[in-house]
């Protein structure tokens, strides 16, 4: 079985030099797309993480109150752990659309700029 290398791109990207990823970091262009994922990722991130330590907490110390049963054999605990599941794919789909709107387009403007395009 012969490694073969793949086809020639039909466009062809120059390679942006050290100097120019530094020059690109350092750019307002590049602060406001860092700016505008850490203003989503870093408070959701703590928000998920103070949420999924109640949850850990609650089942630890307060199991009385976790084992309380709404319907049937369904309890607080189990009800609460699954909104942890259901939070958790919120979460992706909310972050997938916030980065289609705001950090894709810029990321792809900057990107399209080092590759030496429009």
């Amino acid at each position: 079985m012969a490694t073969d290398a793949p086809p020639p791109s039909k466009e062809q990207h120059k390679l942006p030099s050290p100097e120019e990823f530094s020059e690109v970091q350092e750019s307002a262009e590049f602060g406001e797309l860092r700016r505008s994922y850490r203003s989503f990722a870093f408070p959701l991130t703590v928000a998920f993480i103070a949420w999924y330590l109640l949850y850990v907490l609650l089942s630890n110390y307060a199991g009385g109150f976790m084992g309380t049963k709404l319907f049937g054999n369904i309890n607080i605990a189990f009800v609460l752990g699954v909104a942890q599941f259901i939070t958790t794919f919120l979460i992706a789909w909310w972050y997938s659309k916030h980065a289609a709107a705001k950090l894709d387009p810029k990321a792809e403007a900057i990107k399209s700029r080092m590759e030496g395009g429009a």
